[in-house]
């Protein structure tokens, strides 16, 4: 046993000679620090399998309409009408429809706007899309189209913020694309 304890000490004494205590807590912090940050990396919100605008192919939702002739379109896929400028989960995937929440969540009173063209009757329409928020991301039909999306310095009409912050709860779990009216003609 002698020979162990005899190398054990030596590798300890020169271990404690080349490092500081100061380096050591050094080295630990780094290590924390790290692994604190890790969250924070960017990561895909959903992986889509379908192509086009990131719509929900792969999802497997049962088609949802209206049954309107003026409101024609899926309320599951990203290239329905409505969804010009939206950016996140459809809620007509998560339990809800284009202009609800899914049930246990409650709307945003805070908004961004778009305008939207039905096919219907070749109309403009603006569009207030509204994050339904209180539970985690339901994480099914991810759709980021960014027609006519502004920049940062006009947040009513960027699709990049996370607009839950009038709620109880800032968790975001998917948007919604209620119709305001029709758009003025420009002249």
């Amino acid at each position: 046993m002698s020979r162990l304890d005899k190398f054990s000490e030596t590798v300890t004494r020169q271990v404690a000679r080349a490092t500081s205590r100061r380096s050591l807590l050094t080295l630990i912090g780094g290590a924390i620090t790290g692994a604190a940050t890790l969250p924070v990396l960017p990561v895909a919100r959903a992986q889509t399998h379908g192509g086009g605008h990131g719509g929900g192919g792969g999802d497997h939702i049962a088609p949802q309409t209206t049954g309107n002739p003026q409101d024609p379109g899926d309320q599951t896929q990203c290239d329905y009408w409505r969804y010009c400028a939206i950016d996140g989960f459809l809620c007509s995937c998560c339990g809800g429809t284009a202009s609800s929440c899914p049930p246990g969540t409650e709307m945003s009173p805070i908004t961004w706007i778009g305008t939207c063209q039905n096919p219907a009757d070749n109309r403009a329409y603006i569009i207030s899309y509204n994050d339904c928020c209180g539970k985690s991301s339901c994480g099914r039909c991810l759709c980021n189209r960014n027609e006519r999306d502004r920049p940062m310095v006009r947040p009513q009409a960027n699709n990049d913020i996370n607009w839950c912050l009038g709620t109880s709860s800032a968790i975001y779990n998917c948007s919604t694309a209620v119709i305001l009216g029709v758009a003025l003609e420009q002249q």
